[in-house]
This record gives structure tokens, sequence and C-alpha cells, in this order.
């Protein structure tokens, strides 16, 4: 039950909290880029719901409550391997999107300098610490954060591919850890 309390919140951190969340302020976001966090969320909650009926099946040392908790964890675990091959196999995809949503938020930026984009590009900026697509853009008045140095700031699109690759990485240890429980649980019952 507490491990899936912990995957709901280490789901919806990941979607509203932290650098992931400013992928998602803009609305040319595909909806699918998020979908794994939400089944990563449904199954953190559906495994919350099992381990409570697991825990009563066990108090009352009901046959039928633990094989139904069983049948369940089968289920969860199944969710689980699924979503982490999709996050996993979807990798390229999910780069190419942000990558993309960057480079049409630049261009419209570049149309317009003062326009809407600039608050976009800026989120973009602060929460990659990068600066443009390349260091020579920098001078061409890109809403840079401040404490960007000028010689460090990278390439928006690199920074990108490092923040996705960090976080599916960081998924995937977390998904392994669960499922481990899950089996450990199975077993149990």
């Amino acid at each position: 039950q507490l491990a899936g309390l912990a995957v709901i919140a280490f789901g919806l951190w990941l979607r509203f909290g932290g650098v992931m969340a400013d992928f998602a302020s803009n609305k040319k976001s595909p909806e699918y880029f998020f979908m794994g966090l939400y089944v990563l969320v449904g199954a953190g909650a559906l495994m919350s719901t099992v381990g409570f009926f697991g825990c009563c099946g066990a108090a009352r040392e009901s046959q039928c409550l633990l094989g139904a908790f069983f049948a369940c964890l089968l289920v969860i675990f199944a969710a689980e391997v699924t979503a982490g091959v999709f996050a996993f196999i979807g990798k390229k995809v999910a780069i190419q999107e942000a990558q993309k949503i960057y480079e049409d938020t630049y261009d419209d930026y570049m149309k317009n300098p003062g326009g809407k984009v600039n608050g976009t590009i800026y989120r973009y900026h602060l929460a990659l610490q990068c600066c443009g697509k390349d260091t020579m853009e920098q001078q061409m008045g890109l809403p840079c954060p401040e404490n960007i140095q000028v010689p460090k700031a990278s390439n928006c699109l690199v920074e990108i591919q490092k923040v996705i690759d960090a976080y599916l990485h960081l998924v995937g240890i977390v998904g392994i850890a669960i499922a481990g429980t899950t089996v450990s649980k199975s077993m149990f019952s």
C-alpha cells in the first residue's frame, strides 16, 4: 500500500513538478508525451487499493481475498512491465517531439521576439539551463536566464535529450524496484 502511494507521488511529481512540468506548459505539447506517467500514477492507485485489500485478506486469513490479491498483483505487474517497455521503446519519439516543440517555440520567438512566446522560451531556458540552438545565438537577444554563463551554456536540443534520458532511466529504476516488490508480495500471498 505504501509502495503504491510512493508510485503515485513520484508520477505526479514528474508530471507537475520539476523540469518535466515545463515541457507541458506549452499548448503544443502532445498528449501522449506524458502517457507513461499517467499509467504510472494509475498503477500506483491500483497498487494502493489492492494493498489495502491484501492487508484485510491477511488479517482475516481469507484465502479468497488473498487469491484475489494475487490476481490483482499479477495484473499490476503486467501493467508495470508494459509501461516500462513502452517508455524505453518510445524514448526516441519522446525526445524528437520535445525537440520539435522547442524548435517550434524558438521559430515563433524569432518571428515575433516580443510576443507571448517570450515567456515560454524563457521557461525552457531556465528549466534546461541552456540558451538557443547553439552558443552563437546568445548574442542575438534570446531571453536567457542571468545565472547561465555564456561559455557554459549549451545547445537546448542536446539538453532536452539529456533531461529525457535521465528521467526515463529514473522511471525505469523505480519501475523495476516496484515490480520486484510486486513479485515478492505475490509470492507471499
